[in-house]
Parts: structure tokens; C-alpha cells; sequence
């Protein structure tokens, strides 16, 4: 290959150039590509381990997404000014990569893999998370790992009634769809994304159109490939079998296991159900044959368990719980749950709970994104937290999980479209999700929960919004399908299809769709969607019933926000010097102000939980910003006293002088023993000098002449 390396560039479809190009940088990796659109560019990496670690049970696949700062002419803002640990965002795409690549190793392809995705130029208008699949894929292509690829991404947006495939930012801000696809040139493999209350059939419009795309993109790999030569795909040694402990173990267990299964039993019950089972299993083996073979024995147990419950659900339509396939587990909630927190809700289906809180803050709680693209900030967040004990586990705590901040980016995404706008919202609002149950669909879960705390909280949103998950099991030896409705976490594992969908009695917010089964219709993902969005109907009916609007008044406990604008020029005075002026009366007041320009004008947040408080400071703020009127009287304050005078406040930050002429009638000398510093005197403000802007105060004009001056001005 030349060091110079190979490129092979195609048209997206719209005249959008993609070029990718292998050979050149990262050599020394399995496989490496540099994937270029616009002035984006991404380097994506492979590395597989050549000896598999001892005991290894399942694919270790890791798949990182990082944005370089460098890239966009940015220097981090962190405190080591360096690129750290994956951002949220980052950590999203590395998931959506992952999800999309894992179905396609081989079966028994047990080696460490790891792929790396730097974007290391960013074009302001050409997102790079839309590539990242792409050339992930391109670089297992070109590698010779065994990949039953190519796949590929991309995003689809609808603009003013029209289905764009990746989307400039630009247009990506108008959108009212916004779906991540991941698919073979055959199969969709997943579906990631948001949306404006659309319909089940505008949903499935987009993934038609990002389908077409990505074979376009897949056909591009596959030419990459030929012009290299070819990739010869190394040989690897899959875990050895042993038919007969396999054979000896579907014997004795699968109607054990389908006795177990087919009762309708509880989780904590089906998992004592099944213990028991396998503690019968081993009792059929020797000591020695369990030392030698346990790796076997585990295995296969499991394989039977799947195949044995897969079966019942496809071919009998019996599922673990009883429940019929459009059936949704029974559902209790509760809100205002917590008397302290700004809104809080119990939101429990079946075997899964989420405790949810709802916090209303100011402008400076807003949450700062530091991205290599741009420095933002956020004022609405959704954190989901998954405790071991919810599961009924002892694990050690190691900060946020991936699956963490996945499932609460897909509630974040459906919450946030019915939030109110944000020049009707002044509160940052956080959401935090605490599941305390677990048996599948906690992310929707959390959904409802977030959509009842928020009504309790009083926030004016405009709809309820819940949460379904949907599953499908496929007998492949029958060819018998189950669709299945609100799916239990044992479902979802032994299942080939995870659908998460979201919205509003009007449409769909969001969805999220794992796929592991080759060939799926789109009668069947129609058919998903709309027994979904029976169920997601269902639920919003039982919400309504529990707190139906959001309420009329906010708790006594929850802050209250004041917004006032002012002239752009007395943004200065609000702050003053180094901020004292500000800094003192949020003291003074007990409140939080904060203040920015904002389309020309000041704009001053003023939150309290004190209603006293609250009304001081907006008394001191517009009187800070009132504006000196020639013939006004005010009560003015000493601040200093001269030989000629007295300089005096007679507005915040706003002062002049009290010439000794204008003090009194009657002729002052001097200013012994007239004022002390701190004296309050009523003045009139009869002018103001136009040359140098000073205030001409006056106090005499307020007093009574005396009767003597008053008649000789008379007799004149």
C-alpha cells in the first residue's frame, strides 16, 4: 500500500461529498480510516487482542468518541486544560456506536476490541456524531478483524415537511424530527431520537429515507475495500462445545424451566424458581465433573433457560408475568410525595419504581457545557440513577454509569418537548430520577415520574408525557412473532428487540430501538409502534387521573422569580465596582440576582423565597436605575462635607452638590455645624449643567422665605 495511503470519495445522495481514506495515518492499528465531510474530518481505530483471556464469557467491546478541541480552534476550559474523561455528549455517540456494531462480530468472538473515534477537525456546520458509526465500520473493513459489516449512520431531520439525511446545524435547528439510524444494506439495526409530537408513520417515513442513505454508504465501504486489494480475515478459534453436557442439561432442565416460567411468578420468585432448577441441574454431575466443566454447564444452562422462554412467548403467547402480549403491568403513582422538595412524584409499573424530585433554581445554576464546538450553558437537566439495591445486588458505586447517562438522555428528550418555552420559563430546572425497583422499562419510568413531579412543581408544561418499552421475540424454528408490550428486564435480555417510545396524547417525543434480529419488516416495526402507542395512552389516562394540569400556584417552600429590564447603560450601576453594589444586596435582601445583556437591554433575575426580601431588592434595583428629573424633589443622604458645600446621594449611584448658596435662605459663612456625614435633607434638582453633566441641587427652594425677604421682593 502506498504511504500516501487510498482514498475513495462518493456522494451522499444531495451533491454532499464523503471521502475516506486508509493507509496513511495510525498504521500500526488493525484498522484506521480518516472519514472527511466539509472541513469535519474523524480518525477512527481498531485494535483486537490476538489470545482470548482466560475464563472470557462474553464480547468485551469498547468503543470511546472523543471531539478534540484543537479541532475547532478551542482550548478546553477545564482546570487542567486538557482533554479528560468522555462528556456526556461523548459518551452518548460512544454508546450509539457500540449499540449499533456489537450485533455484527461473530458469535464466540470473544477477544478484547477496542474502537476509538477522534474528530480532530470540526466544521462548525457538519456534525461529526452522524459519522462516527460510518467510519467505525470503515476501520473494521479495512482491518482484518471478522466483522459481518459494513453498517453505517446516519441522522435524518424533517425541515419545513422535508426528510434531510445529516443535516447541516443550521437546518438541524429547525427541525421537528431528529432520528440517529444505524442499519446494514439489508437490516436496521437501531434507531435513536426526538421529536415534536409526530406520528407513528412520520417516524417510519424517516427511517425509510436513512435506510436508502446508509446503503449508499455501506456500497462506499465495500469500494474502499476492493481498492485496497481486498481484506483477508484472520482466523480465530471459537470456545470449544461439548454436545453432550448440552444434550444431558436440555434433557433434564427445559420442562423444569418451562414449569418455572409458564406460572406467572414474581421476579424475586421466577429467580428462586430457577436456582432451584440449576441446583437439581448439578446435582446430576460429579464434584470432578463440575470443576472440569462449570464454564460449560453455566452456559448452557442459560441457552436452554432463553430458548426454552422464547419459544413459550412466541409460539403460546404466555409471557413470565401472565400477562398477555398488549398487556401493561399494574401501575400505582403519587405525587407531592416529598413536602420539602419543589415536586416530587412515585411513579410504579409492576416490578420497576422511580422516585423523582423536581428543583427549581436561577440563572446561576445553570449547567455549563464545554464542548469542543462551543461553550453553552443548560438550564434544564434530567439525571437517572440506578443503585444496586434496586436490582437487589451489592456493587460498588464508582460515579455515573454509561447506562446511566444514556437512559437519562432518552427522558431528558422527552421531557424537555413539552417544557414551556424559555422566555415563559425563567427557573433552571433539574430532574432527578432514583429507580428503587427494577424489572425492566425503568427509563420510562422515569419519563412518567419527571412529567407528574413536574406538575406538582407547578411548571407549565404542556402535556403529560409517558413512556413505554416494546419487545419482540422471533421462534425462528415456527417463524412465530410476539409483540410485546411494557417489557420486563428479562424480556428485554432474552428478547430481539428493544423499543423504547415516548410522548404525548399528540405524538411521539423520542424514541430509542435496539434490534438483534436479522430481517425485520417494517409491518412489524408498524405494528410495534402502534400497539405502543396504545399502551403510552393508556398510562398518560392513569396520569391524568392522579394530577391532571400543572398546579395553579407553585409551594410556599419553592423560590419565586422576578424579571425586570432595564437600560442597557445601568447594567454598571446593578453590578458596581468589582461587583460590590450587587454583591451587597443580595446580602441586604437574602435574594439571588443575576444580570445580562440581552437584546439591548438589561435583563435582571431577582429569585427569593422571601417575599419581603423580594420586593427590597426590586426596590433598591429601580432605584438604582431611576433616571434624575429636573424638578423633582428627593431625599438625599450626606455623604461628605466641603468648605462650599455638601456633596449628597439623592439617587443610587447618582450624587451632586448642595452648594452652601442653596443650603438656606440665610447666608452661610461657613459649614460649621450645618450637616453631619449621614444626614437625610430633602433637595430639588433644578438643573443640570450641560457642559459637564452636573447635578444642580437645591434645599432653600423648599423652605418658606422669610417674611422680611418676602416683603421687600413684594414692595420691588
Amino acid at each position: 500500500m502506498s504511504t500516501l495511503g487510498v482514498t475513495h470519495s462518493f456522494d451522499q445522495g444531495d451533491g454532499r461529498t464523503i471521502s475516506i481514506e486508509t493507509g496513511k495515518l495510525a498504521k500500526q492499528a488493525d484498522g484506521s480510516v480518516v472519514v472527511t465531510m466539509g472541513k469535519t474530518m474523524l480518525l477512527a481505530t481498531v485494535v483486537s487482542a490476538h489470545t482470548v483471556k482466560e475464563g472470557q464469557g462474553f464480547f468485551p467491546l469498547i468503543v470511546d468518541f472523543q471531539e478534540k478541541f484543537a479541532g475547532a480552534g478551542r482550548i478546553p476550559g477545564s482546570f487542567q486544560r486538557r482533554e479528560g474523561r468522555l462528556n456526556d455528549d461523548e459518551i452518548l455517540v460512544s454508546r450509539l456506536v457500540d449499540r449499533a456494531l456489537r450485533p455484527l462480530f461473530p458469535d464466540g468472538y470473544l477477544f478484547d476490541t477496542q474502537v476509538i473515534i477522534n474528530v480532530v477537525s470540526l466544521d462548525p456546520e457538519v456534525k461529526p456524531d452522524a459519522l462516527a458509526a460510518f467510519a467505525a465500520s470503515c476501520a473494521l473493513s479495512v482491518s482484518d478483524i471478522p466483522f459481518q459489516g459494513p453498517i453505517s449512520e446516519v441522522r435524518v431531520a424533517r425541515v419545513n415537511g422535508e426528510h434531510i439525511v445529516n443535516p447541516t446545524t443550521s437546518q438541524l435547528a429547525e427541525a421537528d424530527l431528529d432520528i440517529m439510524l444505524a442499519a446494514s444494506a439489508e437490516n436496521i439495526v437501531m434507531v435513536e431520537g426526538e421529536a415534536h409530537e409526530v406520528q407513528e408513520e412520520e417516524l417510519l417515513k424517516a427511517v425509510e429515507v436513512g435506510h436508502e442513505a446508509i446503503k449508499i454508504q455501506c456500497k462506499a465501504q465495500l469500494d474502499l475495500v476492493a481498492k485496497i486489494g481486498g481484506v483477508t480475515k484472520r482466523e480465530y478459534i471459537a470456545p470449544e462445545e461439548n454436545e453432550e453436557i448440552y444434550n444431558k442439561i436440555n434433557d433434564f432442565c427445559r420442562s423444569k424451566i418451562y414449569a418455572v416460567a409458564s406460572k406467572g411468578l414474581s421476579k424475586p420468585e421466577r429467580k428462586e424458581g430457577f436456582a432451584a432448577v440449576k441446583e437439581e441441574m448439578k446435582a446430576q454431575f460429579t464434584e470432578e465433573e463440575l470443576a472440569e466443566n462449570g464454564h460449560f454447564i453455566s452456559k448452557y444452562l442459560y441457552k436452554v433457560e432463553k430458548d426454552t422462554i422464547r419459544k413459550m412467548v412466541a409460539d403460546e403467547k404466555i409471557r413470565l408475568d401472565g400477562r398477555k402480549p398488549d398487556e401493561i403491568r399494574p401501575i400505582w403513582m403519587e405525587v407531592d410525595y416529598l413536602p420539602n422538595a419543589h415536586g416530587s412524584a412515585v411513579f410504579t409499573r409492576g416490578e420497576t419504581q422511580s422516585l423523582t424530585t423536581v428543583t427549581l433554581g436561577g440563572k446561576r445554576d445553570e449547567q455549563m457545557i464545554d464542548r469542543a464546538t462551543e461553550l453553552t450553558y443548560s438550564n434544564f437537566m434530567l439525571h437517572y440513577n440506578f443503585p444496586p439495591y434496586c436490582t437487589g445486588e451489592v456493587k460498588m458505586q464508582r460515579g455515573t454509569s454509561r447506562r446511566e447517562v444514556g437512559h437519562g438522555n432518552l427522558a431528558h428528550r422527552s421531557v424537555k418537548r413539552v417544557l414551556p418555552p424559555e422566555e415563559e420559563n425563567s427557573y433552571t430546572i433539574r430532574i432527578v430520577s432514583d429507580i428503587l425497583e427494577s424489572n425492566g422499562s425503568s427509563s420510562m419510568a422515569t419519563v412518567c415520574a419527571g412529567s407528574l413531579a413536574l406538575h406538582d412543581a407547578g411548571i407549565k408544561v404542556s402535556n403529560h408525557v409517558s413512556g413505554i418499552a416494546m419487545g419482540l421475540i422471533k421462534d425462528e424454528d415456527s417463524g412465530n412473532i410476539a409483540v410485546l408490550s411494557d417489557i420486563l428486564g428479562d424480556e428485554d435480555h432474552l428478547g430481539d428487540m428493544d423499543f423504547k417510545v415516548t410522548g404525548t396524547k399528540n405524538g411521539i417525543c423520542a424514541c430509542q430501538m435496539d434490534i438483534k434480529l436479522d430481517g425485520l419488516t417494517f409491518d412489524i416495526l408498524k405494528d410495534a409502534l402502534m400497539q405502543a402507542k396504545e399502551g403510552r395512552l393508556h398510562i398518560l389516562d392513569l396520569m391524568e387521573k392522579s394530577i391532571e394540569a400543572p398546579r395553579e400556584e407553585m409551594k410556599s417552600h419553592v423560590p419565586r422569580i422576578e424579571k425586570i429590564y432595564v437600560d442597557k447603560e445601568d447594567i454598571g450601576a446593578i453590578i458596581g465596582p468589582g461587583g460590590k453594589v450587587i454583591q451587597e444586596l443580595q446580602k441586604e435582601t437574602g435574594t439571588t440576582i443575576s444580570i445580562e445583556e440581552k437584546d439591548e437591554k438589561g435583563e435582571v433575575v431577582i429569585l427569593s423565597t422571601d417575599g419581603e426580601g423580594m420586593k427590597a431588592a426590586l426596590a433598591k434595583i429601580k432605584g438604582i436605575t431611576m433616571k434624575a428629573e429636573v424638578g423633582e424633589v428627593y431625599e438625599a443622604k450626606v455623604a461628605s462635607i466641603m468648605p462650599y458645600g455638601a456633596f449628597v446621594d439623592f439617587l443610587p449611584g447618582q450624587s451632586g452638590l448642595l452648594h452652601i448658596s442653596e443650603i438656606s435662605h440665610s447666608r452661610l459663612e461657613n459649614m460649621d455645624g450645618v450637616f453631619e456625614v449621614g444626614d437625610l435633607v430633602k433637595v430639588k434638582l433644578v438643573g443640570v449643567d450641560k457642559r459637564s453633566g452636573k447635578f444642580k441641587l437645591s434645599r432653600k427652594v423648599l423652605m418658606p422665605k422669610p417674611e422680611a425677604a418676602a416683603e421687600g421682593e413684594s414692595a420691588e
